[in-house]
């Protein structure tokens, strides 16, 4: 019966940290994405002004699939915290 409490124990912290790794992980790449596009878009918005409102769309829409990419990584790591599939049941104690 303990070494049964042990390998759950052990499967919940394995699940913790690398729920934890996912969403940091994720929260960086999207930052790093965002950032480095805005800064592209400022250098082509200064170099043709006349562009800047066709850049603004392109540059949403690309906003919008970077900050998906991170939620739908967020919305794994809930599922994982508190539906772990690796556990017996499916459900979290």
């Amino acid at each position: 019966m303990e070494t049964a409490l042990t390998a759950l124990a052990s499967v919940q912290a394995s699940t913790v940290l690398a729920v934890g790794i996912m969403i940091g992980l994720a929260a960086l790449g999207a930052g790093l994405g965002l950032a480095i596009m805005s800064g592209k878009f400022l250098e082509s918005a200064a170099r043709q002004p006349e562009l800047i409102p066709v850049l603004q769309v392109r540059m949403f829409i690309t906003a919008g699939l970077i900050d998906a990419a991170f939620i739908i990584s967020v919305a794994v790591g809930l599922l994982f915290a508190f539906a772990s599939p690796f556990l017996v049941g499916g459900l979290a104690p």
